[in-house]
């Protein structure tokens, strides 16, 4: 092999091994990343930090310890701590008599191969679990609508962003045989596959309750009860349910502990939907407001959940209220409505974590369409 095929090949594995690294991104592994993985490893160990630096380090190098060895399984924690031990040996015998021996060498070798070892077990774990959850991720997905509805004079455009690989958001488009359409969002209590499995149950429920009774404050009552057998007080969920008829544009709905859905009038004014109430699935009994609005031609409907409005920006400030209600104001397409109020929150998040899941629901009654020429 000549020098420049050597060159070529070494420089394209350094490209193919660094790909998709960017700028800010080793940055932030050092910086947010790392600090983010250390609260979480040591959360279970913290105490008070002593004073004085020399002190700070050994508390936190110790905390550090205690909580990665006890996030292992038994044998992997001695294995983990043998590995540290060599490290420390190999450190103590750095001399250049020593090195010169083997003895440096071999702790140093011996603590290294340890450790890559163990970090072998974990990722293989970790592989196993990754394909677990996207098999559940992609089960929770079957439970959204995939297309929008098709309903005559009826605009819907939706989407979903999870802060983690399972959500706890949900919404859906359930027609009835007379004709009309069941609208729903919901947020389920927490994060991550428990705020997935709530939101599974709670969907069932939704869909058994819309064939026993389709009234909102009969759903609400009934996914209620459904939630509060399934868990604890933590496992709760917001909910918003219209009961729509499209042929006159009337809703009847019910909100509970849900973000105010907004609905622009064709005239550009916004009317909040909603009196509060508590999320379902913390009382045993509980009366969810109930209210009936009509939808007009021209009128679009915004449906959200708390993770747009909650978006944070670098500085740490939310997204909020104003700003979502300024983007609706604009009007347009439900399509131009739903891309204005993602690129807004995308470019307002920047460089931030996304800390919750995000949904919207744009819907709109088209505008009546204007007298063919020559047809009277």
């Amino acid at each position: 092999m000549t020098k420049d095929n050597w060159f070529q090949r070494a420089e394209r594995f350094v490209r193919d091994y660094t790909g998709g690294v960017g700028a800010g991104d080793l940055r932030r592994l050092f910086d947010r990343d790392a600090a983010h993985a250390f609260g979480v490893v040591t959360r279970e160990h913290d105490g008070e930090e002593p004073k004085g630096k020399v002190k700070r380090f050994f508390h936190r190098a110790k905390i550090l310890f205690l909580g990665l060895s006890f996030k292992l399984s038994p044998p992997r924690r001695v294995l983990f701590g043998i590995s540290i031990i060599l490290s420390l040996l190999a450190l103590q015998n750095f001399d250049s008599t020593m090195a010169a021996g083997g003895q440096f060498a071999f702790f140093h070798l011996a603590g290294i191969a340890g450790l890559v070892f163990l970090i072998l077990l974990e990722l293989a774990d970790r592989i196993v679990v990754r394909d677990e959850l996207e098999v559940a991720r992609e089960l929770q997905h079957d439970l959204l609508p995939k297309d929008p509805p098709r309903v005559e004079d009826w605009e819907f455009v939706f989407s979903y962003r999870t802060a983690n690989t399972i959500g706890g958001d949900y919404y859906d488009f359930i027609p009835l045989e007379d004709g009309r359409l069941a609208v729903v969002i919901g947020d389920a209590s927490g994060h991550g596959i428990a705020a997935g499995l709530l939101m599974a149950i709670a969907s069932s429920a939704l869909k058994l309750a819309i064939d026993v009774d389709p009234k909102p404050a009969s759903v609400a009552r009934f996914v209620n009860r459904a939630l509060c057998r399934s868990g604890t007080n933590r496992a709760f969920m917001t909910l918003f349910y219209g009961l729509l008829d499209p042929a006159t544009g009337s809703m009847d709905y019910v909100v509970s502990g849900h973000p105010y859905p907004m609905l622009r009038r064709c005239d550009g004014g916004i009317v909040e939907l909603g009196e509060g109430g508590l999320p379902l699935g913390i009382r045993g009994e509980l009366s969810s407001p109930t209210g009936s609005i009509s939808i007009d031609r021209g009128d679009q409907l915004l449906l959200y959940t708390d993770g747009v409005v909650e978006t944070v920006d670098p500085s740490g400030a939310d997204f909020g209220y104003d700003r979502l209600r300024r983007a609706l104001a604009f009007g347009g397409s439900s399509a131009a409505i739903h891309d204005r109020i993602v690129r807004e929150v995308v470019s307002f998040q920047g460089d931030a974590v996304t800390l919750d899941d995000r949904s919207l629901v744009v819907v709109k009654r088209l505008p009546a369409l204007p007298p063919v020429p020559g047809s009277a």
